[in-house]
């Protein structure tokens, strides 16, 4: 019965080490995804193994010596989603309607042909602002008949999964997308204009997801590009969509630290988005970042609108005081390095 444990457990620690190789290579990366799941999987193997074999020999010292800290690495790194853990963001201390911002993301998975779930949801929610993305001309149609509820609005429908729509009942500066790396996969950036008569900025994204036809060159890229953006942007800033990697990840740690972003769901729960369908393999892909100048009124995960994702909304509130009580992350010159090198590696994987 050793050698089975000692062959199972070798995998899923093995699939712990691999996100630590700086590499950009697709199931590399895909190892940042389901720490949770290996997480639990390591901790009923360590428990059964001592259970009903022992520590009796060298042999079994060393299973706990591989076993042990490749579990105490992964809850390393969960643990700051979870409801123990400090809050990264802290609460709004009065609420003021004229400063919030209600935002809800939705990727809607383009072969999804049930618009119901999604407008339902949507007209319940009442978001200021509605970014749906994987639009294609079949959304496009369905998703016009929020046009009465939102003024505002940037459409860019496409069939390759990139599709993307932003819905606003608030002022927007822009109506147009740009591409960053690729003429296949827009993004957005425009000024949002709060009730108070505040301009903030806010970036729409939905960078490539690493697969068996594409590394992470082009997500990586595209996110950093963003961060770098956020960092220099003048106004409050928001980052929302479907970022394709995990809230834990080295890139999207970077990412915080090159932008400044803080998470909300820190200390507050994982707020799994991915996978709707499988309740045990499911972790947080889409998200909205924001500057410390935001506190949280709400954020939740929304029911399940037929789509591979949950939609995710957040009620942020813009108070410039909590920069004083909110710690941005803050990128070292090797943070900067780094993030120039993936962002050079996305662009020469691009051309």
């Amino acid at each position: 019965m050793r050698p089975l444990f000692w062959v199972i457990s070798g995998v899923f620690v093995l699939l712990t080490v691999f996100p630590l190789i700086r590499t950009s290579i697709w199931w590399v990366r895909a190892a940042d995804f389901p720490r949770l799941q290996i997480a639990s999987a390591l901790a009923v193997l360590l428990a059964s193994y001592v259970l009903f074999i022992g520590v009796t020999d060298l042999w079994d010292v060393l299973y706990l010596i591989a076993v042990v800290p490749a579990l105490g690495l992964q809850l390393l790194r969960i643990f700051p989603y979870t409801v123990v853990a400090p809050n990264q963001v802290i609460n709004v201390s009065a609420h003021r309607s004229e400063n919030c911002i209600k935002i809800m993301i939705s990727n809607v998975l383009m072969e999804n042909r049930r618009s119901e779930g999604i407008l339902q949801v949507v007209r319940e929610v009442n978001p200021d602002l509605f970014l749906a993305v994987e639009t294609d001309d079949w959304w496009h149609k369905e998703l016009s008949s929020l046009d009465a509820l939102f003024p505002y609005r940037i459409k860019r429908p496409q069939d390759n999964y990139y599709g993307m729509e932003l819905f606003s009942k608030l002022e927007l500066e822009g109506d147009d997308v740009r591409f960053l790396l690729s003429d296949k996969i827009p993004s957005i950036r425009t000024g949002v204009r709060l009730p108070s008569g505040v301009w903030v900025e806010f970036f729409g994204v939905h960078p490539r997801p690493p697969d068996p036809d594409h590394d992470s060159e082009g997500r990586d890229g595209e996110l950093l590009l963003v961060a770098k953006e956020m960092r220099n942007s003048k106004r409050a800033a928001v980052v929302a969509g479907d970022l394709n990697d995990v809230a834990w990840s080295h890139t999207t740690r970077l990412f915080q630290r090159m932008s400044g972003a803080l998470d909300p769901r820190r200390g507050r729960g994982m707020f799994n988005s991915f996978h709707a369908s499988h309740p045990l393999l499911r972790w947080p892909l889409d998200h909205i970042f924001h500057d410390n100048s935001f506190t949280l009124v709400e954020l939740r995960r929304l029911p399940n609108i037929g789509s591979d994702h949950f939609p995710v909304y957040a009620e942020l509130q813009y108070e410039p005081k909590a920069e004083t009580e909110q710690d941005a992350p803050e990128a070292d010159q090797d943070d900067r390095e780094e993030a120039d090198e993936m962002i050079e590696e996305a662009r020469e994987e691009a051309t």
